[in-house]
């Protein structure tokens, strides 16, 4: 029998890889559901942001952003239960005005709430908070035999660890709720600090722990003396007390931010070393140390003004390397990727340092206390290469790299980083799940 759907080219947010997949958008969980005890493989996609090949399965790629009820929401505790195709854009849009926010989000709001537990998504709280699914309640997937069960960290607990960071590959995400946190406004207090070089820079996340959200911009392209110079920018939910008198009689209203879209795909020599080099002089000497009020949605997204940022990158995609190092090893590997970056030339706009906080409970979940370091480069030969030396310190460190990320990365370096992955993959054989719920990443990755 041939799966639902049409064929279609897919890629991840980085349009790299690219494949012919069978796609089918589903209405109803009921209806998807039945995919999964009917479709001989299957993987979900929500809005396509991972980067990679991670929500491409060319037997049978299943849609979920049709599925994207809002079930409940419990004013008194926070929670709110909701289909796995809602989309936190429409969750800020609906809560922000009444005092709510989601207590862990990633760096765009264009990602669907099966897709955040998919990641196990971390954000610029994580050492204080932890990651999304820290703060999940309970999770309905739809298994290959059929069943559609509920799982929590009390009921079917292994499956339940398998599901957060498991990348789609322990059932199909129906429903779940998780709890909401309360804020007063819409504003958020940050403030901006200046790094010379790499030490500073983890000076001053190391002093900053108490501040609820951290995250730094980072040079890649600096070296010597300057090698990993950035800009720091902490930030607390600004309280109602804190406000201008001109915001105060509307504490929750978010300015509405224009959105500019990238018109076409940018020619190659347009992300040359020279020009990322100016771009990162110009960004460095811009930003001052202070402090300010600023948007919640632009301090949470600030990427989200542009649309379709990626055609930045051309034709061709980009690749993002995002790993973590653990807090012992954190400085000297992460200068050892810069001090490599750097002399290769292939330079990064993008290029974020976070602290993280304790690791998750998920079985793939990729947060490690220690340090975190994305970075975006144009699809390239001399790209791959460069990773594949970025690995290995990456391994030597007992870093691991992030499956919401990777579109490279070789079984062996993947698996050295994740300790528990046997564990993992053991309960996919138990539930009868690692036949029905593949990607072209776990193949890629063996899991």
């Amino acid at each position: 029998m041939t799966p639902p759907g049409r064929l279609e080219r897919l890629s991840g947010w980085g349009r790299y890889p690219v494949a012919e997949c069978r796609v089918t958008r589903p209405r109803e969980t009921a209806e998807a559901a039945a995919l999964a005890a009917e479709a001989p493989s299957l993987i979900a996609r929500g809005l396509g942001r991972s980067y990679g090949d991670a929500s491409l399965n060319p037997a049978l790629t299943v849609e979920t952003g049709a599925m994207d009820r809002l079930l409940g929401f419990d004013a008194g505790t926070g929670l709110l239960t909701c289909e796995a195709g809602l989309s936190l854009a429409e969750i800020f849009a609906l809560f922000l005005p009444r005092g709510w926010v989601v207590p862990v989000t990633p760096g765009t709001k264009f990602v669907t709430v099966g897709g955040m537990i998919a990641a196990d998504v971390h954000g610029k709280n994580h050492h204080r908070d932890g990651s999304f699914c820290d703060h999940l309640e309970w999770v309905e997937v739809a298994l290959a035999d059929g069943r559609v069960l509920r799982c929590s960290k009390t009921g079917h607990a292994d499956l339940f660890a398998a599901i957060c960071g498991g990348m789609g590959l322990a059932g199909l995400v129906l429903r779940a709720a998780f709890r909401m946190k309360r804020v007063e406004t819409a504003q958020m207090r940050q403030r901006t600090f200046r790094a010379a070089n790499l030490d500073a820079a983890f000076d001053l996340f190391e002093g900053a722990l108490d501040w609820t959200y951290s995250v730094g911009w980072i040079d890649c392209l600096a070296s010597g003396r300057g090698l990993g110079r950035s800009v720091i920018f902490l930030g607390e939910h600004a309280r109602a007390g804190e406000l201008t008198a001109r915001r105060t009689g509307e504490p929750l209203e978010s300015r509405k931010r224009g959105t500019k879209k990238v018109p076409f795909d940018f020619p190659s020599f347009a992300l040359g070393p020279l020009s990322v080099r100016l771009f990162n002089q110009v960004y460095y000497r811009a930003h001052k140390d202070g402090e300010a009020l600023v948007d919640l949605d632009a301090y949470y997204y600030p990427l989200d003004s542009i649309g379709q940022w990626n055609r930045i990158y051309g034709k061709r995609g980009f690749i993002q390397y995002q790993c973590v190092l653990p807090l012992a090893t954190s400085r000297q590997g992460i200068a050892g990727l810069l001090e490599l970056i750097s002399g290769a030339g292939l330079g990064s706009f993008l290029a974020v340092l976070k602290r993280m906080g304790p690791q998750s409970f998920g079985l793939l979940s990729f947060p490690m206390e220690g340090y975190t370091l994305a970075l975006d480069f144009p699809a390239s030969d001399k790209a791959l290469a460069l990773m594949l030396r970025l690995d290995e310190i990456v391994v030597a460190s007992g870093g691991r790299l992030y499956l919401a990320k990777d579109s490279r990365v070789g079984a062996a370096a993947f698996a050295s980083g994740y300790d528990k992955l046997d564990r993992f993959r053991a309960i996919r054989r138990d539930w009868g799940l690692d036949g029905a719920f593949r990607s072209l990443q776990s193949e890629r990755l063996e899991i």
